[in-house]
């Protein structure tokens, strides 16, 4: 991403109805995760951007030490400095990382991103993970709904779940569990899709409070029915669970 977008992601996202629904979504499912799989190590943040999520994760997971990566070094000196912890600089396509290392992998809306190859950075992920750790993934939804707003972040691919699947069996991975997400609001999002003009801004902004406590409330529901192991059977976005396979 531009410079621009990097800083207008660090000036709104502890604020925004999405990035505060994600994060919460993530740590749910990571947290449930890592109690079933007793894997020592460390959680790694690969792609951190401007280190919301890892601010969130904290100095520790479930008694793991978090840590994150990130390619561009504007994003990654703001991760440190918001998260308060270490950033390694580097990419997921080819990361500065011993083999078996890992406990946990997140990958927050990063193998969509036009920087990243999906194949090479799973790869990466499989080598630095330990046998049967934990790697969570939140990906854009479907091919065609890419947006002018993809465009303005660089993403350049959106995934389908039985896509997925298949990507991550390719890579040494095995799917523990796996929504669609983002589904009460999923109408609005087409609607805005249909009327989005092709040189839009981007999504990322601040949304008038009423608005974003209705959004959030709309995540709130649906994080409530995921941790109950309902399968959302579609949304604007999807979330996986997996473990590398030994």
């Amino acid at each position: 991403m531009e410079r621009v977008e990097y800083e207008r992601m660090h000036a709104v996202e502890d604020r925004m109805w999405w990035y505060r629904g994600l994060r919460r979504l993530v740590a749910q499912v990571l947290d449930r995760a890592l109690a079933d799989v007793p894997v020592a190590g460390p959680l790694l943040d690969a792609g951190c951007g401007t280190g919301g999520m890892l601010l969130t994760l904290g100095p520790a997971r479930a008694g793991h030490p978090t840590f994150g990566l990130e390619y561009d070094t504007v994003a990654a000196c703001l991760a440190a400095s918001k998260a308060g912890r270490p950033v390694v600089s580097g990419s997921v396509n080819e990361m500065p990382i011993g083999d078996g290392t890992l406990a946990g992998y997140l990958s927050i809306d990063v193998l969509c991103h036009g920087g990243v190859d999906p194949g090479r950075a799973l790869k990466e992920a499989h080598r630095c993970l330990r046998p049967g750790a934990i790697a969570v993934f939140n990906l854009p939804a479907y091919g065609w709904l890419l947006s002018a707003h993809d465009r303005r972040v660089h993403n350049v691919r959106r995934f389908a779940g039985g896509e997925v699947r298949r990507l991550l069996d390719r890579h040494g991975f095995r799917v523990l569990r796996s929504s669609y997400w983002n589904t009460l609001l999923f109408p609005l999002m087409l609607l805005h899709r249909l009327l989005e003009r092709d040189d839009a801004p981007s999504d990322v902004r601040d949304f008038p409070p009423w608005l974003d406590r209705l959004f959030s409330m709309a995540l709130a529901i649906e994080r409530a029915v995921i941790g109950l192991g309902i399968r959302l059977p579609f949304g604007g976005s999807l979330i996986v669970v997996a473990a590398r396979n030994g």
